[in-house]
């Protein structure tokens, strides 16, 4: 059986070229947050599992938990979905899709992990300097992570930059041991 990310990105590449074409990039990125908390409700996963509800009821479902705030693309995106039984991927083809956008835009992400609560500042400062080490706009996201006992790891793509206590005392721990 395929990936569920792999199922994922033709749906994901067919809304990002359909709202790119329409100029609603923000958008659908609201739009596709709102399906993907509805697909993340326990009493809807349930509904969506059920054999007995056809593809028609569970897009109905969707179609009117979120009444008024879909566009027609966007409940025939959710009608798509549910006839092929993909709404449970949901959250895999936002993700994909924010990808594609953010590489539009020309943005990318940052997961910061601190070992403290960072200022405003701070995460300004971070920012900046990411910015400038990459030359594209730095979205960061912060998580706070008591293991790294001191300092930051960011993460973005395949890119790791670990300037935490750990890390160091992990290198110190190798160098001795060599």
């Amino acid at each position: 059986m395929a990936e569920p990310s792999t199922i994922a990105r033709p749906y994901a590449e067919a809304v990002f070229r359909l709202a790119d074409g329409a100029g609603k990039l923000a958008e659908w990125s609201t739009t596709l947050a709102m399906l993907e908390q509805v697909a993340d409700n326990e009493r809807v996963r349930t509904g969506m599992a059920d054999p007995n509800l056809s593809s028609a009821k569970v897009a109905g479902l969707f179609i009117s938990i979120l009444a008024g705030k879909l566009s027609g693309d966007a409940e025939n995106f959710v009608r798509v979905m549910a006839e092929n039984r993909r709404l449970e991927l949901l959250g895999d083809v936002r993700a994909q899709y924010e990808a594609l956008k953010n590489a539009r835009e020309g943005v990318i992400e940052a997961d910061v992990q601190s070992a403290f609560e960072l200022t405003d500042a701070q995460l300004a400062e971070l920012v900046s300097a990411l910015e400038k080490r990459t030359g594209r706009k730095v979205k960061a996201q912060v998580r706070l992570d008591k293991s790294l006992i001191g300092g930051v790891r960011i993460v973005m793509g395949d890119k790791v930059i670990d300037g935490s206590a750990r890390a160091q005392l992990g290198a110190l721990e190798s160098a001795l041991k060599a």
